[in-house]
């Protein structure tokens, strides 16, 4: 994990909001090692049909989707909070129920004038869905670009730290801006069949790389219109799932009404950005050449590019569901771990297969079943001296909606939140020899879980795809910009199945990622084998567990780029 500048951390780290509760927070260790506690097969057991009977109804086709706002809101909402009560946990929210309500704009845009590129009397008119997809989060009727600028800003990044400026002597505010997406894969002179290791943290993706930073930062510097080249290679998904955009969008809603975003933000295929280029005299792929070059400087198309897109909106209050189970100790009560997953999916839209119901059974009503199970056993378990926050959180496709909102608006004092477990997608395809971790490496809950598997007589490794930034791309993420210890160990799992060979374990995961991923497919599948989840899911039950015996609190480690944030919030 790469250490981020100051100006790179605004980027992320908001102030925290603050709650009722005033006590001072136990210290942060600085490297707090997990103590020698109850051991993981002493804990009670998850138990793997229950996992499945909650996923059978969270998935299932009268949920509908479960979008934010919709029907199957209220029923996701209604069975999450009904299983809290059975388990036997109170409420989590101080003001005594099992709702935080998150205030949500949903915007529906459509496109009244077509993305067209014009070069003199030559026009490019881009095919929306196929080769653009494109909205606004202005909360307008209208959003419009008219005969803007076009500029090509290779990577679209500005990073001090690497001595990197896509944008350099060149004023983008009012213009359209086309930028490639991940980082700049730059070659390693070592070794041409690899990235440099010392440019953007070689194969793995920064937050540089994430599509929303780029939004941002094409934001921050005026732009009008913002369009991300796709590539499935290196964006880690199909141009599919950036078709699921086209539906309603929700966003938290910014009191200049969004105003300050880009007016247009979107995706064009690479095809689109060829004729693009070509419309201009260049060539795509000299100027993506060019691009991995500090020395690059962003190029002025003569092309002017015009888009509308007409809004509906609509405000809604969606819900994260928090359940709590209280500490014995009366010092530490008051201190929480956190298990955390999302709720939401994607609701009904573009049929496949004649389906329309995007049902959503691994992402993620297996970490809404995973959570709702290691509740449950730690209800059973001896009481630990601190307390858990079972959180279930709202609009987590629409950008981690939820998750930021309560990371901003939290119920307990993030100072006094011990760490953050979320769980989004389980391993359906049975046990391994080893658990990934995306951000392995990032604070003492590494060592945790490491022991943990150590135990179940399993290791731990790196993130396999390093490059897709998935660190970046879960709830987690918002507790971690905020500065408390955040762990995701998601549907990474190891790549040693036990009794299958490799070509079995490629096989499954090229379905997921092109199937089944965001596809009204992701549906429960008789052939799913969850003895495997079953054992990340006790091993992440003992992390917390140890989390809420411990001596300390667990710490960022030395380097992290969120420690400061940390170190900050605990003076």
């Amino acid at each position: 994990m790469r250490i981020l500048t100051p100006a790179v951390l605004a980027l992320a780290l908001v102030a925290t909001a603050c709650s009722k509760e005033e006590t001072k927070p136990a210290p942060a260790a600085t490297a707090a090692a997990p103590s020698a506690q109850m051991p993981v097969a002493q804990l009670p057991r998850v138990d793997q049909a229950k996992v499945l009977d909650h996923i059978k109804t969270l998935s299932a086709d009268d949920m509908e989707g479960r979008a934010p706002g919709s029907k199957g809101e209220d029923k996701a909402v209604a069975y999450i909070e009904s299983q809290f009560k059975a388990i036997g946990l109170q409420p989590g929210n101080p003001d005594g129920t099992y709702i935080q309500k998150v205030p949500l704009v949903g915007i529906t845009g459509v496109d009244r004038q077509p993305l067209t590129f014009t070069k003199g009397s030559r026009r490019v008119e881009v095919k929306w869905k196929d080769d653009v997809v494109a909205w606004s989060r202005h909360m307008a009727p209208l959003a419009s670009v008219q005969d803007s600028d076009v500029i090509f800003a290779g990577y679209g990044v500005d990073a001090p730290e690497y001595n990197w400026n896509d944008f350099k002597n060149v004023d983008v505010k009012g213009k359209t801006i086309v930028v490639l997406v991940n980082d700049p894969q730059i070659p390693d002179p070592s070794n041409p069949a690899a990235l440099d290791p010392k440019m953007f943290n070689g194969k793995a993706m920064t937050y540089y790389g994430r599509w929303t930073y780029k939004f941002e930062e094409g934001a921050r510097k005026g732009a009008a219109a913002v369009l991300i080249v796709h590539d499935a290679a290196t964006a880690g998904y199909p141009f599919g799932v950036v078709q699921g955009n086209l539906g309603e969008k929700f966003t938290l809603g910014a009191p200049d009404k969004n105003m300050s975003e880009a007016t247009i933000e979107g995706w064009i295929t690479t095809g689109a950005a060829k004729k693009l280029m070509a419309l201009s005299g260049q060539d795509f792929d000299s100027l993506k050449k060019q691009a991995l070059s500090r020395d690059f400087k962003p190029v002025p198309l003569g092309v002017t590019a015009s888009i509308t897109v007409a809004n509906t909106l609509r405000t809604i209050e969606s819900r994260n569901v928090a359940a709590r189970l209280d500490g014995s100790d009366p010092r530490l009560a008051s201190e929480y771990v956190v298990y955390s997953a999302h709720w939401d999916h994607l609701g009904v839209g573009e049929p496949v297969k004649g389906d329309r119901i995007y049902n959503g059974a691994i992402d993620n009503a297996s970490g809404v079943a995973t959570v709702l199970e290691i509740a449950r056993a730690l209800k059973q378990a001896p009481p630990a001296k601190r307390s858990f926050l079972f959180l279930m959180v709202t609009a987590e496709e629409q950008g981690l909606l939820g998750s930021e909102y309560y990371s901003l608006n939290p119920l307990y004092r993030l100072a006094r939140t011990a760490a953050d477990i979320n769980v989004d997608e389980i391993n359906p395809w049975g046990r391994t020899k080893a658990l990934s971790l995306v951000g392995l490496g990032a604070s003492d809950l590494d060592d945790y879980l490491r022991d943990a598997l150590q135990e179940q007589g399993r290791t731990m490794t790196g993130d396999p795809e390093p490059e897709k930034g998935f660190y970046y791309r879960s709830d987690h993420f918002n507790f971690a910009k905020q500065g408390v210890p955040a762990l995701d160990p998601s549907m990474h799992p190891g790549v040693d199945f036990v009794d299958k060979p490799a070509d079995w374990v490629a096989r499954m995961k090229d379905e997921w990622d092109n199937q089944l991923y965001h596809s009204p497919l992701d549906q429960v599948q008789p052939d799913w084998n969850f003895a495997g989840a079953a054992e990340d899911a006790q091993a992440l039950m003992a992390v917390g567990y140890r989390v809420a015996n411990a001596a300390t609190l667990p710490a960022w480690k030395p380097g992290n780029e969120f420690k400061a944030k940390r170190d900050a919030m605990m003076k």
